[in-house]
């Protein structure tokens, strides 16, 4: 097997015949079985060929033997999802403290308006202002 460190020693043609064991890549298919590695990883770590661990996949994976296919979800994408949700529940949060603090706000000016008898909310009305030239629109009124 070759190490990284003597692979970039090679030449060209050392490099086309470079090999690893059998037992390593059922080990590395192994590894990205289980979701402990994933192909691009392994392909930049020893610098191999996606076409290669693909055909290592197809010849030694376990599943495959079994006719199961593996569904892999990239680790970024699991991370992603759960930031996604951990920022639902936060925008959530703040949502519901908006809407408590509208509600609260709202109970304010009608205790306001109901302790000194004046308007403080604007009231919408289906009548146009003489002259307005808007007919049929609503008008905001003091």
């Amino acid at each position: 097997m070759a190490t990284i460190n003597r692979y970039y020693n090679l030449t060209v043609k050392e490099r086309q015949n470079r090999y690893f064991s059998e037992a390593f890549k059922r080990k590395k298919v192994s590894e990205i079985e289980r979701n402990l590695t994933s192909i691009a990883e392994v392909c930049r770590e020893y610098q191999v060929s996606r076409t290669a661990v693909h055909r290592w996949v197809n010849k030694y994976s376990q599943m495959r033997k079994k006719g199961l296919k593996q569904i892999v979800e990239t680790k970024s994408d699991t991370r992603k999802l759960l930031q996604l949700k951990e920022q639902v529940k936060e925008l959530e949060r703040l949502v519901g403290q908006k809407q408590i603090k509208i509600d609260f706000l709202e109970k304010m000016i009608e205790l306001a308006e109901d302790e000194y008898s004046i308007a403080i909310k604007k009231k919408v009305t289906m009548q146009p202002c003489v002259g307005s030239g808007l007919i049929g629109k609503n008008i905001i009124t003091k």
